[in-house]
């Protein structure tokens, strides 16, 4: 089994890259999904709300944030929470796909988390931070979220020695299709 791993700076094509590699063929490990899926789970609420000291039945997301931004809460600590939810799911997503010949990852913190190790290919997806933000704020983000999320990536000039193959995406769809068919080929 050929384990994939794609990660690099928020916003910067990671999900593409995926979705090119994987040609809906390959099952695709998204470790943004499982995030999203640990603040529904009723256990990580639970344990969020408790930790925290948080009370009412608003969007446990969106008080994360608010109080993420007041640094009422420290990115680390919520972390502290979410990678072995992630890293569990990962584990899950492995197993169930034992008689697949190919597993793409997507997994914004792979180095920072130090699970190359784990992978047989790792590719870094990098954008200017310009082009960054305009996709970020696109999709509905704030530049505050942004900022905060931003800086607790490594560096790109020291994440992408981590990785093997390097993606610079600051042009066209059509350009990356054909910078990721070549890291196929």
């Amino acid at each position: 089994m050929l384990k994939i791993a794609i990660t690099g700076s928020l916003s910067s094509g990671k999900s593409t890259v995926s979705k090119i590699i994987s040609k809906k063929r390959y099952p695709v490990f998204d470790a943004d999904a499982e995030v999203k899926n640990f603040y529904k789970d009723y256990n990580s609420i639970k344990a969020i709300k408790n930790k925290f000291r948080i009370k009412g039945n608003r969007n446990i997301k969106v008080l994360v944030k608010e109080k993420l931004q007041k640094k009422i809460i420290k990115l680390k600590d919520i972390e502290k929470m979410i990678h072995p939810y992630v890293r569990k799911n990962m584990r899950k997503f492995i197993k169930k796909n034992t008689n697949k010949n190919v597993l793409v990852f997507e997994i914004p913190l792979l180095v920072e988390s130090k699970l190359t190790k784990f992978f047989d290919i790792t590719i870094f997806v990098h954008s200017s931070k310009k082009v960054r933000i305009k996709r970020f704020i696109k999709k509905g983000g704030d530049y505050k979220i942004f900022s905060l999320l931003d800086k607790r990536q490594m560096n790109y000039k020291i994440k992408s020695k981590f990785c093997q193959h390097v993606i610079v995406n600051n042009s066209s769809i059509n350009v990356l299709k054909k910078k990721v068919y070549n890291i196929i080929e």
